[in-house]
């Protein structure tokens, strides 16, 4: 009976092993830079959403708060939002990313990730940048829009991403 489960068995844990693995690396990492405020990655994320807005015509600057671990949006002439480290995406990006390793397929794996990744990234800066716009022009707005309009977008992504794959990529017939 076992044997019936054994390609289903071998997807989850490899699941859970590569995503344990990248929690544990990715926890690491946040440790290393606690005493900076804000990580790196996420501050490099602030600052490409500065730049978007103050394109689209929302001048924007950041104020920095390390002894929070937060950064602040100042949008046209008030703060708006403030950027935390839940905000970068990366803890969405480990399970994607573990779901995708999960199913293995070799070296378009690591391109479908790759191309993958960026896509999401670029989306989580739509999103930020979108947040800043509607709390600051639509301040009323602002919690329906943090709590559930863009995390929709996020985690949409990442559905139609998995989708992509799992059609497109990990369930097709190798010999067709």
């Amino acid at each position: 009976m076992l044997k019936d489960f054994k390609p289903v068995l071998g997807i989850l844990l490899r699941f859970i092993i590569i995503y344990l693995v990248l929690l544990f690396a990715y926890q690491f990492y946040l440790t290393t830079f606690k005493e900076q405020g804000l990580d790196p990655f996420s501050r490099m994320i602030t600052k490409q959403v500065v730049f978007l807005q103050t394109l689209m015509g929302f001048p924007s600057a950041l104020y920095d708060d390390v002894p929070k671990q937060q950064v602040w949006f100042h949008v046209r002439t008030r703060f708006v939002t403030r950027m935390v480290e839940g905000c970068n995406a990366i803890s969405v990006m480990i399970l994607f990313v573990s779901f995708i390793f999960a199913f293995y397929k070799g070296a378009k794996t690591f391109v479908f990730v790759g191309i993958s990744l960026i896509l999401l990234h670029i989306m989580n800066v739509l999103r930020i940048t979108g947040l800043n716009i509607v709390c600051s022009d639509y301040p009323q707005y602002s919690k329906m829009s943090h709590d559930y309009v863009f995390p929709a977008i996020i985690y949409g992504s990442v559905v139609v991403l998995w989708l992509v794959w799992i059609k497109f990529f990990a369930l097709k017939n190798e010999n067709s």
